[in-house]
């Protein structure tokens, strides 16, 4: 049985890459995130404008292009998701 992502964890794996994975302090392209956090592109654009207009990231504008990087307040909610779910897991839940 194929085990599906929610939606807690494509928005932990879309704050993760944003703090982790870049290679640059610009912050994150749209297809960055999309490859990196494997999502498609329409549900992408509506779950970075929720990210963005909650303040867990940042929009900045780099030379032309939309980019997005991690707010202190993205740092403390994944690092307070992460948390969460190890405790959920001990438990046998998935969130």
């Amino acid at each position: 049985m194929v085990e599906y992502r929610t939606h807690m964890k494509i928005i932990g794996d879309i704050l993760s890459t944003t703090r982790d994975d870049l290679q640059d302090d610009d912050g994150a392209t749209v297809t960055y995130l999309i490859r990196k956090a494997n999502v498609s592109h329409s549900r992408i654009s509506r779950i970075l404008r929720v990210l963005v207009s909650q303040g867990l990231l940042e929009k900045v504008d780099a030379q032309g292009s939309r980019k997005y990087k991690i707010s202190q307040t993205g740092r403390e909610f994944l690092q307070a998701y992460h948390k969460f779910s190890g405790f959920a897991t001990n438990f046998g839940l998935t969130i």
